[in-house]
């Protein structure tokens, strides 16, 4: 192995380290929060490797991150005896960030600049380490991976290179000493090396850190003329594991920074769930709605699961197998009593208790969101506006839970344009006559309201939920109905309006339609299964309506986008038998049944029942020019 060695940071670590460098943060001290997490991550991992090799952790071992100011010398250093790493494992994980997330917050943290917004993102990413060039201008990196002998040092002082070579460390554990940057209070730079200084920030971000934090502080004691100095290690916080006091010990602000603490996250949570159970499986649970949505939540890259502990040794840091996948947005954890030291992410996938777990924290998840609709209708909009997606995910995916989130959805619909109304509240609306839950799904509700399948259905006075999220309709398909009432989209199929006599009214225009949606048919045969006349309309010449059991056209759209292979049917022309437009074309026929404007006529009444739902042209241009001919 080569001694020393000086290497080029790769390009997005060099950016991300000029970042630091020239800060965007005003609050600069989060830097020390950052570090601190690290290390209490490493003292874990330490207790994790010795559960299989004892030999790492020594009798009368006790993990601990020390602070070590020095004023004189303008440092900081912070000390931990974790799990340490090795030559290879520091290229790795300093010298390069081998990370998907690295231009996502870069772009973020330029973005937040310029709109004014806290520029609380680093932990959010996972660079917490490259912090510390905020606060300093020169860091040296001293390492050594428990189990091995050699140390390594890391150095950067500028540039775009570092500098790695071969050290010496007594203990496993890692040692930064950070060369501090001049004092600036106007650019939020304190003095690092000042004990108060020191004491305030561990309080505010790291006081539930589970390992002590020791600050090295100097006294002095004794009578005036025979005074000494006492060097001592003080520790700041006070590792309290508040998940598993009882939730009335314990305050919104510890929960808070707490919260901060294990998410990464540094704006409050919007609600918490707190948890204990006995018996047969022990666990207590502590898990936090946060306030809004991670920016990668839907991303096949988002790290979701609980941390877990089992009898105080945390076994990982997200275990996907505590929540059901539509829960993924919580953040929290989890201690159980009963799992053994060495579980595998296998045996946790099959083991029965977890699967206890699993089922009980969703239950507790889906009581605490029906406590906030119920009591506090403003955050639990919040709530829905950040996660109701994933809640209909939810009813969607999970049997389990369905019955119990479904009082949860909540829908835009025709009754009202600002506020979102629930199944149950739609159903005590619902007409006398009315047999069916009726809904239409699309992009946007501003769409969907303007839609002419709303038409019959708004003039006869029958609410309409608007399905405007993408999960909606394959949602629908996991609730055939709702307290006995049949959900029923008013874009597919046939509807049942209006008494007996419009029925005798519909049927009479059928026939007396029945030659021109012959003659349409024919011309569209390529495109449409079937024309036909219909009383769905009362505003609108035409629209377009699915077969009952076919995808609608907002679920092709959003097929096409993801470019997954959508399965191509026909769907259907339906005319507005008393529109003017339709009445002139149906005399204009009658009057000329061999007439070539016919084949005119069926591609505009086609394209004008495409932008109404819109749906894209198959062929603009020839649109156009047909709407030009016609006006002129």
């Amino acid at each position: 192995m080569t001694e020393k060695q000086t290497m080029h940071f790769e390009t997005e670590t060099q950016q991300l380290l000029e970042l630091m460098i020239h800060s965007l943060y005003s609050n600069k001290e989060v830097f020390l929060r950052e570090l601190i997490s690290n290390a209490s991550d490493a003292l874990d991992k330490l207790r994790f490797a010795a559960v299989a090799d004892p030999t790492l952790m020594p009798d009368g071992f006790e993990g601990e991150i020390r602070l070590i100011p020095d004023a004189d010398a303008r440092t900081l250093t912070i000390v931990d005896n974790g799990i340490g790493m090795s030559r290879e494992d520091v290229v790795a994980n300093i010298g390069t960030i081998a990370r998907s997330g690295t231009q996502e917050l870069m772009k973020s943290l330029a973005q937040n600049k310029a709109e004014g917004a806290p520029t609380e993102l680093i932990g959010q990413f996972g660079v917490g380490f490259y912090s510390c060039f905020m606060a300093a201008d020169k860091v040296t990196l001293t390492t050594r991976k428990a189990g091995e002998a050699g140390a390594t040092i890391w150095e950067y002082g500028g540039g775009d290179q570092y500098e790695i070579r071969n050290g010496e460390r007594d203990t496993a554990g890692t040692t930064i000493v950070m060369h501090l940057k001049a004092a600036d209070a106007d650019n939020g730079l304190e003095d690092f090396t000042q004990e108060w200084v020191l004491r305030r920030i561990v309080k505010k971000y790291s006081d539930f850190v589970r390992y002590p934090i020791k600050l090295k502080v100097s006294r002095e004691e004794g009578e005036e003329g025979d005074k000494k100095t006492v060097v001592s290690n003080e520790t700041l916080n006070s590792m309290k594991a508040i998940w598993r006091q009882s939730d009335k010990d314990v305050t919104d602000e510890e929960r808070a920074e707490f919260y901060k603490h294990i998410a990464h996250d540094w704006t409050a949570p919007l609600a918490h769930i707190h948890m204990s159970a006995e018996g047969r499986t022990e666990y207590k649970a502590l898990m936090f709605v946060p306030s809004h949505a991670p920016w990668d939540l839907f991303s096949a890259q988002y790290k979701r699961g609980l941390q877990l502990y089992v009898r105080n040794v945390k076994i990982m840091d997200h275990c996907e197998d505590l929540l059901p996948d539509w829960l993924r947005f919580l953040r929290g954890v989890v201690d159980a009593q009963d799992l053994p030291l060495n579980v595998s992410r296998e045996i946790l996938q099959n083991d029965r208790q977890i699967a206890t777990i699993r089922n009980a924290l969703a239950k507790k998840s889906i009581d605490v969101f029906k406590g906030l609709k119920d009591k506090d209708e403003a955050k639990y909009l919040e709530l829905y506006k950040e996660f109701g997606p994933l809640l209909k995910e939810g009813v969607a995916n999970d049997p389990t839970h369905r019955d119990k989130l479904l009082p949860l959805l909540l829908f835009a619909s025709s009754n009202d344009p600002e506020k979102s109304t629930t199944l149950a509240e739609y159903v005590t609306r619902m007409k006398p006559e009315q047999n069916e839950i009726y809904y239409l799904a699309g992009e946007a509700r501003d769409v969907v309201a303007h839609s002419p399948h709303l038409e019959a259905f708004l003039k006869k006075g029958f609410e309409v939920l608007f399905f405007v999220d993408p999960i909606d309709e394959f949602m629908v398909e996991s609730i055939p109905e709702f307290e006995g009432k049949a959900l029923k989209s008013v874009g597919k199929g046939e509807v049942a309006l209006g008494t007996d006599e419009d029925k005798k009214n519909l049927e009479a225009q059928q026939e007396s339609f029945a030659d021109l949606v012959a003659a349409l048919q024919k011309e569209l045969d390529a495109d449409i299964k079937e024309v036909r006349v219909s009383n769905r309309l009362t505003e609108s010449p035409v629209c377009l309506v699915s077969d009952e059991h076919n995808m609608s056209p907002h679920i092709e759209r959003l097929m096409r986008q993801n470019k997954m292979k959508v399965p191509t049917h026909k769907r259907i022309l339906e005319l507005n038998p008393d529109h003017p437009v339709i009445a002139k074309i149906k005399a204009d026929f009658e009057a000329d049944k061999d007439s070539a404007d016919i084949s005119e006529t069926a591609a505009l009444l086609y394209g004008q029942a495409l932008l109404l739902e819109s749906s894209p042209l198959p062929d603009p241009v020839a649109f156009a020019r047909r709407v030009a001919k016609l006006m002129g």
